[in-house]
Parts: C-alpha cells; sequence; structure tokens
C-alpha cells in the first residue's frame, strides 16, 4: 500500500484524449454505461472547472471533476462527482484527490467548495467531514431521483451538501465518541441475527441543552442493502427524520466517528456557528 500510494502522482486533465480516460474509468466505478460525454468534461475545464486525475504509472486509477456553481449571490465551486478504480480503494487517494482539488481551486480564485454524498456511505462521511473539516446544514430528499447504477440502485438517492471552507483553516476536530452515555444518541439501536444494526426508535426532542448529539449509522450499508434491503431503507427513513428535523432546527453535522460497537459510527451533531 506504502509503494502504491508514494508513486502516484496527482495533475489537472485538459486533453481530450485524457478526459477519454475519466470517462471509461466512470464505467467501472460505477458499472454504468453513462458517463459524462468527453466534450462536456472540455467545455467544462475550459470555463472555470476542473478534472483532477490520479495516475500510477500513467494508469488513471481516480479523478475527481468539478465545475462552477452560483447560488444567486456568490460563486463557488461543485464538486460533482470523485471516482476511485476498484482495485484501489481506501488506501488514501479520495484524500489526495481532495486536497489537490483544494489547492488547484484556491489558485483559480475559489473560496469554497460544495458537493453531496450519501450520509450511510462512511467512508465518505469521514473523509468530508473528520478529514477534510468538511460540514453539513443540509438535507436533501431523494436528490437525483431513482439511480440505477450499482452503488445506489434500489434506495432513495437522499444527500448531505457539504459546506468546505478552503480558504479557512479545518475546524477544531469534535471530540471522541463518548460512550458512556452522556451524549444523546438520536436513534435507538439494537442488532439482528446477521449482526447488522437496526434501528428502532428516534428522538427528536432533544437540542435544548445538550452541546453535542449523535446520530448512529451502519459501517456496510452495501453489505446490507445485498443481505436486507428492507432494512437498507429502513435507516435510509429513520436517517432522514432525524438529519432533517435537527438541521432545520440549527444544528450541522461536523464528523463521523467510529462507535466501540460493531459496524456502527456516530455523526457528531454540533450547533450552528453564524459566521
Amino acid at each position: 500500500m506504502k509503494e502504491i500510494i508514494e508513486n502516484i502522482s496527482l495533475r489537472t486533465i485538459t486533453s481530450p484524449e485524457e478526459l477519454a480516460l475519466v470517462t471509461n474509468l466512470e464505467r467501472i466505478v460505477w458499472a454504468d454505461d453513462d458517463p459524462v460525454p468527453v466534450n462536456h468534461y472540455v467545455a467544462v475545464v475550459k470555463n472555470g472547472g476542473l478534472v483532477i486525475g490520479a495516475f500510477l504509472n500513467e494508469k488513471l486509477i481516480g479523478f475527481q471533476y468539478s465545475f462552477p456553481g452560483f447560488n444567486g449571490s456568490s460563486v463557488y465551486l461543485c464538486s460533482h462527482s470523485m471516482g476511485i478504480h476498484p482495485d484501489y480503494r481506501r488506501i488514501g487517494i479520495g484524500e489526495k484527490l481532495k486536497r489537490k482539488q483544494r489547492e488547484v481551486a484556491l489558485e483559480k480564485g475559489y473560496k469554497h467548495i460544495e458537493w453531496t454524498y450519501d450520509p450511510l456511505e462512511t467512508v465518505n462521511g469521514y473523509l468530508n467531514l473528520s478529514k477534510l473539516g468538511g460540514i453539513c446544514k443540509k438535507y436533501i430528499e431523494n436528490c437525483y431521483g431513482d439511480m440505477p447504477d450499482v452503488l445506489n440502485a434500489g434506495m432513495p438517492s437522499d444527500r448531505f451538501l457539504v459546506e468546505w471552507r478552503i480558504v479557512e483553516e479545518k475546524a477544531e476536530v469534535a471530540p471522541d465518541v463518548n460512550e458512556t452515555g452522556d451524549v444523546p444518541r438520536l436513534i435507538n439501536v439494537i442488532y439482528d441475527e446477521l449482526g447488522f444494526p437496526v434501528p428502532e426508535s428516534v428522538h427528536l426532542g432533544y437540542g435544548n441543552n445538550a452541546e453535542l448529539l449523535y446520530v448512529p449509522v451502519p459501517g456496510n450499508i452495501q453489505e446490507i442493502k445485498i443481505q436486507r434491503m428492507s432494512l437498507a431503507l429502513e435507516w435510509r427513513m429513520r436517517t432522514r427524520d432525524v438529519f432533517t428535523h435537527y438541521f432545520n432546527n440549527g444544528w450541522m453535522a461536523t464528523a463521523l466517528k467510529k462507535s466501540d460497537q460493531s459496524s456502527l459510527y456516530y455523526y457528531v451533531l454540533q450547533k450552528v456557528i453564524e459566521r
């Protein structure tokens, strides 16, 4: 693993020939025959967007794709997609791509980056919030409609909207999960006969005096989808209720922490800090 990481090079991609490699990698990552067209990539990188590639001995094994966004008052970079070849996942390439994205975005004059991700994908959550320092204050139900690709099929495409303020230093890291029970857990969890965590009742009445709140999520949602799709859907709907309620009442997600319990993580919610 160390040898692979040391031999990975990162660079922006602008030529049609190399952008064609990105569309090929998209097909592998999402098992999808409908990648972004090369001519679309070309137009975006000529107009304020960027595509960053991760290369291992000149073989493209990861990419990150962004385009300009506008919210009515300010311009930001919309980080639309990031894909890693299945043979090279979980070794830190995603973080390297995001940090390179920040570097290039600052050079282009951007001040913040936004993107969406599925909050039940805990690898992404840990990277986006705990490692990069992004925050989330908005939950979007079924953001992209039905998605047929291998990672999303069968589930509503609910998403967190992440804000990454790249001109600022990373905020103070949220404290490690307190397993003593002092911090309210917003979903009660039991385990089924397969060892999967099961959400029971949710709690929407906390928040007046609490400094932190924990939202449990499973750490193996793709495995749960394969074995028990009904349970995966239950996790989607219970977490949707919790996040929507608390985000609408002045809370934000600032970190994802591993629990001592098997296959369980906690999102850390804190009160929104106005800037």
